[in-house]
C-alpha cells in the first residue's frame, strides 16, 4: 500500500534572492500530490563556521546545487514520509557527511528540509507554524527593526551595520509593529532635511545609508526620530556590530568611528553608549572567537540581551562554549547556517532550556517566502529580524504576523518582555 505522506519528486529551480543574486528553491510533493517549497537565502556578513554554500565556478550561479538536488537528494528520499523531519533531515546530514555541509551544500539542505516540514503540514492541513508548535503555545515574537544600515549593507563609513528599533512596550504585535513604521517615517523626514532626499534610498534590508561616519551620529538619529514620533519610553534602541567585520587580525584592534580600539576599549565604548542611549539589545559586539570578552559585557550590562550570531551560526557545538562561559543572553536563529530544520530546533532547545533568549532572523539576502515568520511564532521565538518596514521580501514577514495575529489571537511575546 502506498503511503499517501511518501515523498514522490523533489526538485529544484534556480531563482533570484533580493539582492538579485541567485538562490535555489527546492519542491517537495507527495503521493497525493500536495507540494511546497523552500527557500535558501544568503548573508552578506557571514560567520566562518556557517555551512557553505554550493555555487559554480563562477562564485555566483547555482546550478550544481540544482543537479544535487536532482540527481542525489530526489532518489535518496523517494517514500521517506515527510512527516518525519528528523528522519529526512538525518538522510541529508548522512549523505553530506562534512562537519559545513560543503559536500551537499547548506543552501541546498536547508531549502530541502524547510521544503520537506512545509509540505508536511500541508499535508496534515495544518498552518506552518502549528505544525512547528506541536503540543507547544505559539506565540508573536517582538520586532527588531533595522532602520539604518552600515558596515557590509551600506556605503557610508558607519562600521556598525545595523542600527535597530526595539519596540517592547506595546499589547500587540500590530501596535508595536505600526508604532515603529512611525519612527521609521520620522527618521525619514529627519533625514532628509539634514542631508538631503537622496539619502533615504534603502540598503539591503530596508534601512537607510545617510552619509554618516561615526557610531553615535546615527543613535543620534534614531533617538531624535523615536521622540520626534512620539515613543520614548515605549521603543528602545538595539545594534547588531558585526564586529567580525571591522577587526584587523593582524594588528588585533578594531577599526571603527577612525580610531584603532583593542577589547578592552571596545567594551569601554559599548558601556558608553549604553549609558547614553536607551539601549536593550546588542549583538556580534566582539568578533566571533572573543567568548570570554562577550561574557564580560554581558555581565556589566545585565539589562541588555547581549546575543551571539557569528559566535554561534546556529550551532549547538558553539552554543554550548557560550552557556559554559554565561556568554550572552540571546542567540540568533538562522536555520541557513547550520543547514537543517532539525538542527537548528535542537539549537532552540538547547537555548531555552538555559533561558536564554531566541531571536529569528533573515538574511540580507532573502526572498518573498515568509518561512522565518511562521518559525518564529512555531518556536515562540522571543524576538525576529527582518530588516525594516520597506522592501517587499522584509514586509512580506511582518504581514504574515499580522495576519497571523488577527487570525488566532495569539498572545505577543511583548507583553512578557521586562527590562
Amino acid at each position: 500500500m502506498i503511503n499517501r505522506f511518501g515523498i514522490e519528486k523533489v526538485r529544484g529551480l534556480e531563482i533570484i534572492d533580493s539582492r538579485g543574486n541567485p538562490t535555489i528553491r527546492v519542491f517537495m510533493k507527495t503521493s497525493d500530490g500536495i507540494e511546497s517549497f523552500g527557500d535558501a537565502p544568503a548573508g552578506a556578513s557571514k560567520g566562518t563556521r556557517e555551512a557553505i554554500e554550493i555555487r559554480d565556478d563562477n562564485g555566483l550561479t547555482v546550478k550544481r546545487a540544482i543537479d544535487i538536488v536532482n540527481y542525489i537528494i530526489d532518489p535518496a528520499l523517494h517514500g521517506i514520509d515527510v512527516r518525519e523531519q528528523a528522519i529526512i533531515d538525518k538522510i541529508l546530514i548522512e549523505m553530506d557527511s562534512t562537519e559545513n555541509k560543503s559536500r551537499l551544500g547548506g543552501n541546498t539542505t536547508i531549502a530541502t528540509s524547510i521544503a520537506a516540514l512545509k509540505t508536511a503540514a500541508r499535508s496534515l492541513d495544518l498552518e506552518v507554524f502549528k505544525y512547528i508548535a506541536g503540543p507547544r503555545s505559539p506565540k508573536i515574537p517582538i520586532p527588531l527593526l533595522n532602520i539604518i544600515n552600515g558596515g557590509l549593507h551600506a556605503g557610508n563609513k558607519l562600521k556598525i551595520q545595523e542600527f535597530i528599533i526595539v519596540p517592547i512596550k506595546f499589547n500587540t504585535f500590530k501596535e508595536a509593529l505600526f508604532a515603529s513604521i512611525d519612527v521609521y517615517r520620522s527618521l525619514k523626514g529627519l533625514i532628509t532635511e539634514r542631508y538631503g532626499k537622496l539619502y533615504t534610498a534603502v540598503g539591503d534590508e530596508g534601512g537607510f545609508s545617510p552619509p554618516l561616519e561615526e557610531t553615535r551620529e546615527a543613535l543620534d538619529l534614531i533617538y531624535t526620530s523615536i521622540k520626534n514620533a512620539g515613543y520614548e519610553g515605549r521603543i528602545y534602541m538595539g545594534m547588531d556590530a558585526a564586529a567580525s567585520d571591522f577587526f584587523d587580525n593582524k594588528k588585533g584592534k578594531y577599526v571603527i568611528d577612525g580610531k584603532e580600539l583593542d577589547g578592552n576599549q571596545l567594551l569601554e565604548f559599548y558601556l558608553s553608549l549604553a549609558n547614553e542611549y536607551p539601549i536593550v539589545y546588542l549583538e556580534d559586539p566582539f568578533e566571533e572567537n572573543s567568548f570570554d570578552k562577550f561574557s564580560e559585557l554581558q555581565s556589566k550590562l545585565k539589562n541588555v540581551v547581549i546575543t551571539g550570531d557569528d559566535l554561534y551560526t546556529t550551532n549547538i557545538r558553539y552554543l554550548k562554549i557560550g552557556i559554559e562561559k554565561m556568554s550572552t543572553k540571546g542567540v540568533i536563529v538562522k536555520p541557513n547556517q547550520v543547514g537543517t530544520i532539525t538542527e537548528t530546533m535542537e539549537f532552540t532547545d538547547l537555548a531555552r532550556r538555559n533561558s536564554i533568549k531566541l531571536i529569528t532572523s533573515h538574511r540580507s539576502g532573502e526572498t518573498e517566502d515568509n518561512f522565518i515568520a511562521e518559525f518564529a511564532v512555531g518556536i515562540s521565538s522571543d524576538f525576529i529580524k527582518t530588516g525594516a518596514p520597506a522592501r517587499g521580501e522584509r514586509t512580506s514577514k511582518y504581514n504574515k504576523l499580522l495576519e497571523i495575529e488577527n487570525r488566532f489571537e495569539l498572545e505577543y511575546n511583548g507583553k512578557y518582555f521586562y527590562l
